[in-house]
C-alpha cells in the first residue's frame, strides 16, 4: 500500500482499536484458481512477540478453506469512514482558487498466514467470542447459550473457523492532516453539516501526528 508519511499510522494500539471498531475485513489471498476475496467479521487477540491473531469463520459451503493450504499468506483490509472532499470547503477557494478535490479515508491492512480448524469446539469458541463482542453493549445481550443445544450443534457443523497469525499491521489514515488548521476546521464543519456522525468525522479529519 502506498502510504505518504503524513498519513502513516503504525501505533499498534491505534490499529487494534480501529479493527475493533470496523471488524468486517476483506480477506484477500492468492489461490490456485487466482485471487479470492471474502468479507468476514474478525476479532483480534494478543499473541506473544507478534502483532497478534485474527479469528473468524467461513461457511462450510465457501470453497476458501479448500483453496488455501495451511500457512498461506493473506491480506485483510479493514475500512473505516470515507468521504469525498470538495474544494468548495477550503477557505483558499475564494482567495486564489488553488485547491483541488480529494477523498479522505482510513484503512488498516493486516498481513499474515491463515490456518483453518475443523472441530465443533473450535467453531463454538469462535462464534461465542464474536457474539460476546458484538452483543456486549446491547441492553439485553443475546448469548450463544440462548439457542437450543441441538440446534446450535447443527449450525456449527456448517462453518469452518480460522485464525490468521499476523506478521504486520499498517494503517493509512488520509484525513487532511497535511492541510492548515483552518482548513481542517472548515472540512469538519462541512461534514457535520452534511449529517455525518461525530465518530465518522473524527476519522475523516485528524490532527497531524506528533513525530
Amino acid at each position: 500500500m502506498y502510504v505518504p508519511e503524513q498519513f502513516r499510522e503504525d501505533r499498534a494500539e491505534i490499529l487494534r482499536a480501529f479493527i475493533a471498531r470496523h471488524p468486517l475485513g476483506a480477506l484477500v489471498a492468492a489461490s490456485a484458481e487466482g485471487l479470492v476475496a471474502n468479507h468476514i467479521p474478525m476479532l483480534w487477540r494478543a499473541a506473544p512477540d507478534t502483532p497478534g491473531i485474527l479469528g473468524g469463520h467461513v461457511a462450510k459451503a465457501n470453497p476458501l478453506w479448500r483453496l488455501l493450504t495451511a500457512d498461506t499468506p493473506v491480506l485483510v483490509i479493514f475500512s473505516g469512514a470515507t468521504h469525498y472532499i470538495t474544494p468548495s470547503w477550503y477557505p483558499g477557494k475564494v482567495v486564489d482558487g488553488k485547491v483541488v478535490p480529494t477523498w479522505n479515508y482510513s484503512v488498516v491492512h493486516a498481513h499474515g498466514t491463515i490456518r483453518f480448524f475443523y472441530g465443533l469446539p473450535d467453531a463454538l469458541t469462535k462464534v461465542r467470542q464474536l457474539t460476546e463482542e458484538q452483543e456486549a453493549a446491547r441492553p439485553a445481550p443475546w448469548a450463544v447459550s440462548d439457542a437450543p443445544a441441538d440446534y446450535l450443534e447443527s449450525q456449527l457443523k456448517h462453518i469452518i473457523p480460522f485464525e490468521i497469525a499476523l506478521t504486520r499491521l499498517e494503517g493509512k489514515f488520509k484525513a487532511s492532516q497535511h492541510r492548515p488548521p483552518q482548513e481542517r476546521v472548515s472540512v469538519a464543519a462541512a461534514l457535520q453539516a452534511e449529517g455525518l456522525p461525530p465518530h465518522d468525522i473524527a476519522e475523516l479529519v485528524r490532527e497531524p501526528r506528533p513525530r
